[in-house]
Formats: structure tokens, C-alpha cells, sequence
């Protein structure tokens, strides 16, 4: 099992000084996500061969391994011209993690919850596209639901992941996403049968904690205008949040979980070294001992 920090609080460092920081904090992957000098949001890499040769040394230099990259593009965007823009910023970012030699991607499902049939078909033009090339580079993918998707929840999503039906394309299941992920009608998240359900697809973990939104009354946060469409939720150190860590941890240990596990905060980016290091203690003490 790999144990590993996303450095999106650590994003304006200097990429040697980020992937130092990380070492310094005893991590040894990273999974890199979204910064603006490197992969934005949505828009097309900005890494050139000399930012890719940047980050690769100091990698090397540190002791530290890419266990996954993780973009996020509108590849399931019922705009048929933001998804085929969509398609060009994957296939530049497969290459470019294939020469940082990182064999695993993660994403998001994307596309519209109010429009999600178009989003779906969306997805899977993109998927007809985008799979040979993932294949050809001997790069893994692995997908999650995300608050706001076309698919929001643990079952569809696992159900969909499986209809790809390709042995490695998994399932990524984030934890302070759960209380979006056990449906509107739950008002806790039953997280280790959400966890048996995607079985042997489930590859990959975020770990981070977060409120109840629903809770008893459905004002853990309050948002305005009242029945406003907005999914909440915030990605807090283990303990600051409702998610059921026993269930969780647990969980893994039972199926035997030996995918990539990251740590990925981002509530506390002035205490994101303390915050790192508190995750990544808690993450090793509950799964490797």
C-alpha cells in the first residue's frame, strides 16, 4: 500500500521546495493535483519539457515517487465543444504523466447533476477516445464521484466504473465526500457497506473528515439563499469532522485494501505542514501498524 499526500496546500511552493517539504514531512508519494504553473483546472497543461524535467529531478533528489496524478477536466461537459477541449487537455496530461513515469490517473466523473443523461453520453464518447490512449501509455485510471457530478453516489458510480469493464480502470472512494455519496435520502453514511460495494475496484482512497451536512436537522452549515442547489463539504484533518473512522479503517482492513491512500487536506493551508503530518501519522498507525 502507498501512503500519500496531495500537496494542493503546498501548491505556490516552488516544485523542488514542495517535494522537499513533503519529504521532510516523511511522506514518500505524492499525488499531484491542480496547480496553475504546472496542470490548472481545467484548462490545457501548462508543463513543458522543462517543467516536467524540473519536477522529475527533484523527485530524485528527495526520495520521492509519483503514485498518481489527478486532473480535472470537463470530458463529460454536454457542450460538445468543452468536452472535445476536454479530450486534447487529457490526452496532453496522459502523455505528460507517461513521461514523469507515473502509471496511475485519478478523476472526476464531471458533466451536470441537472442534466445528467447528456453527461453520461458525454462521459462515455470521451471514454471511447480516451481509453486506447490510456492503454497504449500502460496508464491506469481511477474514477470518483464528486458533490456536483452526474454522478454523485457511491453505487451508481461503482456501477459505472464497472461498465467500463477494463481491469484497470477502479474505483476511488473519498471520505469526506460520504455523506454526498449514501444519497439525499440518508442522513448518515453507511461507509463500510458503500466500501464492500465496490470491492476488488476499489483502488484508491482520499482520507480527510468533514461534517454531517444532513445531520439531524440539515443545518450543520447554513447556506443562502434557503434551497439553494450548492453540495458542501470540506476536506478536515481526522477527528475535526463526523466521518466514522472505525467504520473506514476498519473497512480497508477487512478487504484487505492495498491500493494508494492519500492524504489530502485543505481546509488549513496555514498549518498544512502540522496538518500533513497529523494525517499522515493516523493514516499509518490505522493501516500499516
Amino acid at each position: 500500500m502507498k501512503i500519500a499526500l496531495d500537496p494542493y496546500m503546498l501548491r505556490a511552493l516552488p516544485p523542488d521546495q514542495m517535494v522537499r517539504t513533503v519529504a521532510e514531512l516523511g511522506y514518500t508519494y505524492i499525488e499531484l493535483s491542480p496547480r496553475d504553473d504546472f496542470m490548472p483546472f481545467f484548462l490545457h497543461p501548462r508543463a513543458d519539457d522543462e517543467r516536467i524535467a524540473e519536477l522529475k529531478g527533484a523527485l530524485r533528489r528527495h526520495g520521492v515517487q509519483l503514485s498518481s496524478v489527478l486532473p480535472l477536466y470537463k470530458w463529460s461537459s454536454p457542450d460538445e465543444t468543452e468536452r472535445q477541449a476536454a479530450v486534447r487537455y487529457w490526452k496532453r496530461m496522459i502523455e505528460v504523466t507517461a513521461e514523469l513515469e507515473c502509471s496511475l490517473m485519478n478523476s472526476e466523473f464531471n458533466g451536470r447533476p441537472e442534466r445528467a443523461a447528456e453527461s453520461e453520453a458525454a462521459f462515455w464518447r470521451s471514454m471511447e477516445e480516451l481509453l486506447p490512449v490510456f492503454e497504449r501509455e500502460g496508464i491506469a485510471l481511477n474514477l470518483e464521484a464528486h458533490p456536483d457530478d452526474f454522478c454523485e453516489e457511491n453505487t451508481p458510480a461503482v456501477d459505472l466504473v464497472r461498465a467500463i469493464n477494463k481491469p484497470w480502470v477502479g474505483y476511488l472512494y473519498c471520505a469526506p465526500h460520504s455523506f454526498h455519496l449514501s444519497g439525499p435520502a440518508q442522513r448518515g453514511a453507511d461507509i463500510a457497506a458503500m466500501m464492500r460495494y465496490a470491492g476488488d475496484k476499489l483502488r484508491h482512497v482520499h482520507i480527510a473528515d468533514t461534517f454531517n451536512h444532513k445531520g439531524s436537522s440539515g443545518l450543520r452549515y447554513i447556506l443562502n439563499p434557503p434551497g439553494t442547489p450548492a453540495r458542501i463539504h470540506q476536506h478536515l484533518d481526522i477527528g475535526q469532522g463526523e466521518v466514522d473512522w472505525d467504520a473506514f479503517f476498519g473497512t480497508l482492513r477487512e478487504l484487505g485494501f492495498d491500493g494508494v491512500a492519500t492524504a489530502c487536506v485543505f481546509a488549513w493551508e496555514e498549518r498544512a505542514s502540522d496538518s500533513s503530518a497529523l494525517m499522515l501519522e493516523r493514516i499509518t498507525r490505522e493501516l500499516v501498524g
